[in-house]
């Protein structure tokens, strides 16, 4: 077994999982295939099946694709200090990874908050990380007022959704007790088809006193894209491990901008690719990210939006996603 740490589990038809050390202790991953490694980072609120669909396709073309379970999730570790799941944190567990499978150098991919590590571990760790893919949130440079500054002044009497995660507990206390009826809501919600008018309240905002499930698409059907064996497998990660590690991402945000400081307004040089929705909520309020990508990316290979996608980009349209990925990483 390559890296000799490893510690291997039941295999799988998405892969075979493993457990390899890293600075919090360990991560779980799944491995697929052989060849260049790429690495595969999910968001929120996901884990590595998230890239279902993506695992066996670059296996499939010649790649070593490696899904992982981020800190706090899943199998990997969950420290118990909020400030463990700072964004210097999460790369060096990237970085962990790709030395424990043997490797010197990887392409890592990553969506939603994955998309912000991937980012960043190109940033700090261009040694390691020789490529970046971002799905869904475009890389934003470090600068600007403090980060919960910014959110507080979101959303006039309603408190944007990243605030109200910044209390530990308050946002457990409402998705704990119904865990998979919450993933549902969220699923649902940030689905192509479902993001409310210019005048309707929007699903990532929190009226006063109310919870984030109170603006849920209503009927409760699941999107398209997800089956209900899909909702159970999640739900089940987050009844066993609960919120609160994934949650302390959010927490972090104002450490990050402290610790990334000396990087301020600093581009991402290795080649990169972007793809989000066009129907998601990210890319709207961060076109102005997508529009600085000539000076935030210069190694910028494509930057692609999905009509009539929203923000679970490599679920919802798992077959364009994939030949846009294949094609990008051919090409390096």
């Amino acid at each position: 077994m390559r890296g000799g740490t490893m510690s291997q589990l039941n295999p799988v038809a998405e892969g075979v999982h493993r457990l390899v050390p890293s600075p919090a202790g360990r991560v779980h991953l799944v491995e697929a295939g052989e060849g260049p490694l790429v690495l595969l980072v999910h968001g929120f609120p996901e884990s590595w099946y998230s890239w279902r669909h993506q695992l066996p396709a670059l296996a499939a073309a010649g790649y070593r694709a490696v899904a992982v379970d981020v800190r706090g999730y899943g199998r990997s570790s969950k420290p118990a200090d909020v400030a463990a799941y700072r964004m210097t944190e999460l790369v060096e567990d990237g970085v962990a990874v790709v030395r424990a499978l043997g490797e010197r150098t990887a392409v890592v991919v990553g969506h939603d908050w994955g998309a912000s590590i991937a980012a960043h571990s190109a940033l700090l760790r261009p040694d390691v990380f020789s490529a970046v893919a971002m799905l869904s949130v475009p890389y934003t440079p470090r600068g600007g007022p403090r980060p919960t500054e910014v959110f507080a002044a979101m959303g006039g009497t309603d408190e944007f959704y990243v605030s109200y995660f910044q209390t530990p507990g308050r946002a457990e206390a409402e998705i704990e007790p119904d865990v998979r009826g919450w993933l549902a809501g969220t699923y649902a919600a940030l689905s192509a088809g479902t993001m409310p008018g210019p005048d309707a309240p929007h699903p990532l905002f929190v009226a006063p006193g109310g919870r984030l499930r109170d603006r849920f698409p209503a009927g409760g059907g699941l999107p398209g894209w997800l089956s209900e064996g899909d909702l159970d497998f999640y739900a089940a990660e987050f009844e066993r491990t609960g919120l609160t590690g994934a949650l302390n991402r959010y927490r972090n945000m104002d450490r990050d901008w402290a610790d990334l400081a000396p990087h301020d307004g600093a581009p991402v040089t290795q080649p990169s690719l972007f793809v989000g929705g066009a129907d998601d909520a990210t890319t709207r309020w961060l076109s102005a990210a997508i529009d600085a990508f000539p000076a935030t990316l210069p190694g910028l290979v494509s930057s692609r939006l999905l009509d009539d996608c929203g923000h679970w980009v490599q679920q919802e349209r798992p077959a364009e996603v994939n030949a846009i990925l294949l094609d990008w990483l051919a090409g390096l």
